[in-house]
């Protein structure tokens, strides 16, 4: 048995934890990075890029069928053996490239096992051999979680982390979840030819508010068929799943469970780390500094279940490496502006703060009747945007609309500047592109917040640019 001594040993060699490994050699500090199996993130191997290679096959076959809608007459041929095979080739090289990266990591700073605390700052491998550092950082990552009573039907269960192995597209897929990974898959699924129905114990989409919530609603069940409020019933039946519920039963030959992934925490014996942990046996810690309590120990990533995505779990990491690295010397950073986009069609996204009292106001607009979105026969959906009812500075967004994620990321920017819905109509906006509809909301927002016009400034709509009429 060997005793490995660090200054910072990372537990998870996922995005979070590459970042914490980087950001603390970078500060000088020793590390050892343990992992079980070091096959790449979670993003290249079962997340962002598989399941956006199965959406774009099925954006492919969507415009072939949507080609007569401008004159053009055709009809996608689908072969699911070839899309699951592009959809694997390119994911492995996506994965090829994050394992090559952990290969070219220093010498001997990688420990290929599974650790849990033995004492605080003292880990155990099961390995049978023994790490000792100065701080830790967990990064320990998430899983799917599979509910109890699908254990019945668990032949016929699919996850994220099995559906991209799939040799061929299933004939019906039941999904459990209608968060912005089962919506996604359940729509990709759907124009790929296969029939698909979505369960939600709740009542709202994608964790989006009420009104885009609803109009994401409207646009995907045009399609298939989505039940809110409703814990169906699981069972073995002769050729797949089935699921009954009040008024409904039917049944799938797979069953894709997208009901959340809890983070990965269970086996690390957190107790005999001396940390206080919250009602789900997560480690209470400072979003700011990502220290679990006054110990030398933080947590980065899915594992802390704050903003389980990847672009803060990078961040994420990073902070918590240097912090370990420089520990008792922790610094706080200010977070960014929370984004989270569902990669739906129309996509939909949250951004910032939602408001729930009165000292807001709120700008909308209808993507149903805006120019470009009409000429490109997208013409579905809405955008809301919330500012300050005093100043009119923008501080939350919601929105169901083409190009979603493109407009999310500009108004993610904004609020994250500070600007005001003013500010955001004096900069530049071309014509005819989707991004003019922001504006009829901006204005919206500036009339409830009194805010003045500048002289200079043309606050009427092009003809047709962005779906609505000066109210002015």
């Amino acid at each position: 048995m060997a005793t490995y001594t660090t200054d910072v040993a990372v537990i998870g060699a996922g995005t979070a934890g590459l970042a914490a490994e980087r950001h603390a050699r970078k500060e000088g500090a020793t590390t050892l990075l343990i992992d079980p199996v070091f096959a790449g993130t979670t993003c290249a191997t079962v997340g962002c890029m598989p399941s956006k290679l199965l959406i774009a096959a099925a954006d492919a076959a969507q415009a072939v069928r949507q080609a007569i809608d401008f004159g053009v007459t055709a009809e996608p041929v689908l072969d699911g053996r070839a899309v699951l095979e592009r959809v694997r080739l390119l994911r492995d090289d996506f994965a090829r490239g994050v394992r090559q990266s952990i290969e070219e990591l220093p010498k001997g700073t990688c420990l290929t096992a599974r650790a849990r605390f033995e004492a605080p700052g003292v880990l155990a491998l099961d390995t049978g051999d023994r790490v000792e550092a100065r701080a830790v950082v967990i990064a320990t990552g998430a899983s799917p979680a599979v509910p109890k009573p699908y254990e019945a039907v668990k032949d016929h269960i699919l996850t994220n982390e099995t559906i991209f192995e799939l040799e061929d597209l299933p004939e019906s897929v039941g999904v459990i979840g209608a968060g912005p990974l089962g919506l996604e898959l359940a729509q990709a699924m759907h124009r790929l030819g296969v029939r698909v129905e979505v369960f939600d114990a709740g009542d709202r989409l994608a964790g989006l508010p009420a009104e885009a919530s609803d109009a994401l609603h409207r646009i995907l069940t045009e399609s298939f068929p989505i039940h809110l409020d409703c814990k169906p019933d699981p069972s073995a039946s002769d050729t797949g799943a089935a699921l009954t519920w009040d008024g409904g039963k039917t049944r799938f030959e797979k069953l894709l469970i997208a009901a959340g992934r809890p983070p990965n925490l269970s086996a690390l014996d957190l107790e005999k780390a001396g940390l206080e942990l919250d009602d789900h046996g997560t480690p209470v810690f400072d979003p700011g500094t990502l220290q679990c309590g006054d110990a030398p120990i933080f947590i980065a990533g899915d594992a802390n279940h704050d903003r389980p995505l990847l672009h803060e779990a990078s961040d994420e990491g990073t902070v918590a490496g240097r912090n370990a690295a420089a520990w008792p010397d922790v610094r706080r950073t200010s977070r960014k502006v929370p984004l989270s986009i569902a990669f739906t069609r129309p996509e939909a996204a949250v951004i910032g703060t939602i408001p729930d009292g009165t000292e807001y106001v709120c700008g909308e607009v209808d993507y149903g009747n805006q120019g470009r979105a009409r000429v490109e026969g997208r013409a579905q959906g809405l955008a809301r945007i919330y500012a300050s009812a005093e100043d009119g500075r923008l501080t939350g967004a919601a929105l169901c609309a083409p190009s979603g994620e493109h407009l999310a990321h500009l108004l993610a920017w904004a609020i994250q500047c500070e600007m005001t819905a003013s500010d955001m109509l004096d900069l530049p906006f071309y014509h005819p592109v989707i991004e003019e509809g922001l504006q009829m909301a901006l204005r919206d927002v500036c009339r409830q917040a009194g805010l003045s016009r500048p002289w200079q400034r043309n606050d009427e709509p092009l003809p047709g640019s962005d779906g609505g009429a000066s109210e002015d």
